[in-house]
Order: C-alpha cells, then structure tokens, then sequence
C-alpha cells in the first residue's frame, strides 16, 4: 500500500511536529544510543512527517537492507510477521488528531514511525526482529504458542529497556512514543526493572492497558538477537506447561 504522502493534511503535518518535539524534549537525556542515531540516520525531522517512499525507505535500504510499508491500521498476525520476515516493517499511515495526543487504543503512524523505524537503522536490532518473525511463522496456529511469541516481542521491541555505559536507557517502541511512559520507565519507584531472561518472560502477563509492572533489561542489541539461538527449545518447554 501507498503511505499516500501528498495527503496528509496541515494539521496533520501540525501534530506530527508537536509529538515529535515533546518526545525530542526528553529522549536524548533517556533514549538508546542507538536510538537517538537512527533518528538522525532515518531523516526524521519536527517539521514534515516522514515520507516513506521518497526519503525513508532509501536511507534504511542503503544501511539494513529494511524499508517501512504502509497499512491502514492493524494487520492480521501472519501478514504482521510475513512482513517482518521479508525485512518490511507495517506502519500505519494514519495519524492521530490534536484531541487524541495523549491517548489511542490502537498504534499510528507516530507510534509506528517514530516508535519502531529509527532502530531499523541497527543490524543486530533486525536480525532479531527477522529471526523472531520466522520463528513466529512456523508456530503461527499454535494460538498457545503465539500467546507466548506476543510476551516476548511486547517486553522487548514495545517496552524494552538497555543498559548502556552503566545507565538504563529505553529503546522500546511503546515507551519511546508515549510521554508519560517514557518517564516512568525509567524513574518511577512502581515497576520492577530485572535483567533480560526470556523465560521469566514467557511467565510474565502482559499489560496492554495501564502502564508496564515489569521492564527488562538487555544489556546490547547482539544479546537480543543471540537469545533467539535457543529460543524454540525453551519455548517447546513453556508450551509443555499449556498441554
């Protein structure tokens, strides 16, 4: 699908700079190294959405072989991850109004963008991301199975956390985009905030309408993408527990 770019609107180009200035504010004092590079590697900029055909797709192209394609708004799981697996990330092209800023019930083209895309720019971020769609796709009518995959791509590609140069720092999509949790993540005295393990995921419940009760935290991208290496095994252990 066309992102359709020639039809976003003034105001729509309007909200994308607020966002994106509220969440510049803060994210170079917070955000992954990485991060904050992809940004810059992307060519997001406060005063234009990013237009993917035209910008966007050459740049990740030339540095991870990765380009963005646009969707309406949620796609079914099996096209989510054959996406992902032919190395297209989905991103809606729709974008929020002014008097929904502070809140959604479904991910938009700011979340999508400028939550996910920047990390696209890192090689290790993408072979994990490749990886775990693969994997995802072989178990893709396994509903216990992808109940277990969803844990693990919520507490790391939306709500991960990393430990760079001894600091915690965000580099999860949902925290990233999100005002208030990008805070919070990092300060507030409520969550646990516990060393990356993918099997206290698999046995952690996942909160999709209230803040996280539980970040982890990986210590390097390789870390992530190396923890696929036994991640069937481990999962065929956790599926045991559902039969």
């Amino acid at each position: 699908m066309n992102q359709k770019f020639n039809l976003y609107t003034p105001d729509d180009q309007k909200v994308w700079q607020m966002l994106f200035q509220r969440q510049m504010q803060k994210l170079p004092a917070i955000a992954s190294v990485a991060y904050l590079d992809g940004i810059e590697k992307a060519g997001f900029v406060a005063n234009h959405i990013p237009d993917f055909e035209h910008d966007t797709n050459p740049r990740l192209q030339a540095l991870t072989g990765w380009s963005v394609v646009a969707v309406e708004g949620l796609v079914p799981i099996k096209e989510f991850f054959e996406h992902l697996a032919d190395k297209k990330f989905p991103a809606s092209n729709w974008l929020r109004t002014m008097e929904q800023l502070e809140y959604l019930e479904e991910p938009d083209m700011f979340h999508d963008t400028f939550g996910h895309v920047p990390l696209l720019t890192n090689q290790s971020f993408c072979q994990f991301l490749a990886e775990f769609s693969t994997i995802s796709l072989k178990y893709i009518e396994s509903e216990a199975a992808m109940k277990l995959l969803q844990k693990l791509y919520w507490f790391t590609v939306e709500f991960g956390l990393i430990r760079e140069n001894n600091q915690l720092k965000i580099f999860g999509g949902g925290i990233i985009s999100s005002s208030g949790e990008s805070v919070y993540s990092l300060f507030s005295g409520i969550p646990e905030r516990v060393d990356y393990s993918v099997e206290e995921i698999l046995r952690t419940e996942v909160k999709i309408d209230a803040y996280q009760k539980k970040y982890f935290v990986i210590e390097s991208y390789e870390q992530l993408y190396e923890s696929l290496r036994n991640f069937e095994e481990i999962l065929e252990r956790q599926l045991l527990v559902y039969q």
